[in-house]
């Protein structure tokens, strides 16, 4: 807990635009070697003095590099100054905050099922690497992935040339609306996830606006996986990210000490926001 309380300076060493509201910013050590280490679901708390922090997760698997990537949405104050950065700019970085997904231990030797709707594959993606560079460790990888067009399809590049074509991995991909260019699948997430009628043999990882996680998690049920079965991340209600403010608990737990990756049966009781 102590290295997460201490700022790291940060250099931009690369901006890639996803989609009209999001990029993902590269960030390295001011004096090269790593920033900190971190595990598939960790954050970090990023920093424009002047300006603001936020918790954003860790998007890069730290198998890809001493590098840290996180994927932004404009949104607020403080991404509008992100998103106005530019390569060779400083910021501050703190973490790892945060527990991360059980990729060594519960999800070791299983078929995974990842289910991401917008933005929210931002937090998956780390996890889905780390299987990828891992690959001798899990089953068959199912990825459904939806957003509300194409244009908003985070990672899509990636996903095509680098997901798809690999042995054991499939991807499933669909937006909300029919649109002029997309061949692909159209409904929503969980439509389409039920339409797919995965056998439930697998553990699941959701990610993904609240309304379409609680639709998700119903369909789940219904196909037969047990909350037991069923990961997700509640990285946006973390606040201060070491358990001091007291502004993200859900229910007897507290996003940032207990979470942010929960088990469904470990959650008490939502709120109605999720």
């Amino acid at each position: 807990m102590s290295e997460a309380l201490v700022p790291h300076v940060a250099i931009v060493t690369e901006i890639r635009t996803e989609t009209p509201d999001v990029k993902t910013f590269r960030l390295e050590a001011k004096d090269g070697g790593k920033l900190f280490e971190h595990m598939p679901g960790q954050c970090a708390m990023l920093s424009i003095p002047g300006i603001g922090e936020g918790m954003f997760s860790i998007t890069s698997s730290p198998t890809q590099g001493d590098f840290k990537e996180c994927s932004i949405k404009r949104c607020g104050l403080l991404t509008e100054a992100l998103h106005a950065l530019e390569v060779g700019d400083e910021i501050t970085i703190r973490g790892p905050l945060g527990k991360p997904f059980p990729v060594d231990t519960e999800f070791k030797g299983k078929n995974l099922l990842f289910i991401a709707g917008g933005i929210g594959v931002a937090p998956l993606h780390s996890v889905i690497n780390y299987c990828r560079a891992h690959r001798e460790d899990y089953g068959t990888i199912d990825i459904l992935y939806g957003s509300r067009s194409m244009d908003d399809l985070v990672d899509f590049k990636e996903m095509k040339e680098e997901w798809e074509p690999e042995d054991g991995l499939n991807l499933y991909l669909t937006i909300d609306r029919p649109q002029e260019g997309w061949e692909g699948h159209v409904d929503f997430v969980p439509t389409y996830l039920k339409e797919l009628a995965f056998a439930p043999d697998k553990v699941a990882i959701i990610c993904g606006p609240p309304i379409m996680i609680k639709f998700v998690l119903a369909n789940l049920l219904e196909m037969g996986f047990e909350k037991t079965q069923v990961y997700t991340t509640l990285e946006l209600k973390m606040k201060c990210g070491i358990g001091k403010c007291g502004r993200c608990n859900i229910g007897t737990k507290y996003v940032c000490k207990d979470g942010p990756v929960f088990r469904f049966d470990e959650i008490d009781e939502l709120p109605n926001e999720y």
